[in-house]
């Protein structure tokens, strides 16, 4: 038994020294939320400037299911903090990443400057999906060329996260999913084939000190879903918890565990949006090191 994890093990090294890029292979579900600036600031580096409008920036989460990567299967919960402006480009900040493997946890923080952990995910299957017309047309989506339909959630799928480290778990969230994975199969329409980029800052990590930016090159089929309910077992409903504070060093990278508590509340802030990728493909590229832009350095404003 120990032999094959060792053999397991080597292979999923091998796979990411084939890289970069690294390939992803499966099926994810993209979710946007409204959360609150002061809860994304606890993640954000005091020196870069978060994208906000009347106290609200854009987060939420990238669930996703790997059947082929180089570490293998294995599933990652994303949590988007929010979108970082530094110039001329604005990107995502992650503020935790949760995957049930080592290698991918390992590879996250020492290769991609990523706040990563080991977790378990519990999945309970349901009943299924019925597809229906959306209730108002959306041209947007229609000039997409995906807004037609959209799925009705019933029970779905429903996953319990739980974070692990060493023999001791603590449960973060579950999330009642408005699809099954692989329900795609189970419909004619599964939206038009996209190519997409997804930009992200990461960094400012005990691995990796500097700022960086990655790119993630989607290749998939997208649809628009019903966003999926997410709940802590220690809220009956879900709602947004405290402001992140800064620690007495005067940064605002938080401690662990209140890490832990302030993904939470971005996971349980308010949903907008939700896309079900399918057939997907997803190429990331090694991460640059990048000079950040002084928050200081502002122009075009004048008190005179």
């Amino acid at each position: 038994m120990a032999a094959d994890k060792d053999k397991d093990k080597e292979k999923a090294c091998a796979g990411y020294q084939h890289g970069p890029p690294w390939v992803f292979k499966g099926s994810a579900l993209y979710q946007l939320h409204l959360v609150k600036a002061s809860t994304a600031r606890a993640f954000v580096p005091r020196d870069l400037r978060l994208v906000e409008a009347f106290g609200y920036t854009l987060g939420g989460m990238f669930l996703a299911r790997y059947h082929d990567s180089p570490a293998g299967e294995f599933d990652e919960l994303v949590v988007i903090a929010g979108i970082v402006w530094n110039p001329p480009t604005s990107c995502a900040w992650a503020a935790r990443v949760l995957v049930n493997s080592i290698e991918a946890c390992r590879h996250g923080r020492k290769e991609v400057g990523l706040p990563s952990h080991v977790a378990t995910f519990s999945k309970n299957e349901a009943a299924s999906l019925v597809d229906k017309p959306l209730v108002k047309p959306n041209s947007f989506l229609n000039m997409l060329g995906i807004g037609s339909t959209i799925s009705k959630q019933g029970s779905g799928c429903e996953i319990e996260i739980s974070e692990t480290k060493g023999s001791s778990s603590r449960h973060l969230c579950n999330i009642s999913l408005p699809l099954n994975a692989g329900s795609h199969k189970n419909h004619k329409w599964m939206g038009p084939a996209i190519r997409m980029s997804l930009p992200s800052f990461s960094g400012r990590t005990e691995d990796h000190p500097d700022l960086l930016k990655y790119s993630c090159q989607v290749e998939c089929r997208v649809r628009p879903v019903k966003p999926a309910r997410i709940w802590s077992p220690r809220t009956a409903e879900p709602q947004e918890k405290s402001d992140g504070k800064i620690n007495s060093s005067g940064s605002n990278v938080v401690a662990d565990l209140d890490a832990q508590s302030q993904s939470i509340s971005v996971l349980l802030s308010r949903p907008i949006f939700a896309l079900e990728f399918s057939s997907l493909r997803m190429h990331v590229d090694a991460p640059k090191i990048v000079v950040p832009h002084c928050k200081k350095k502002k122009v075009g404003y004048s008190s005179t």
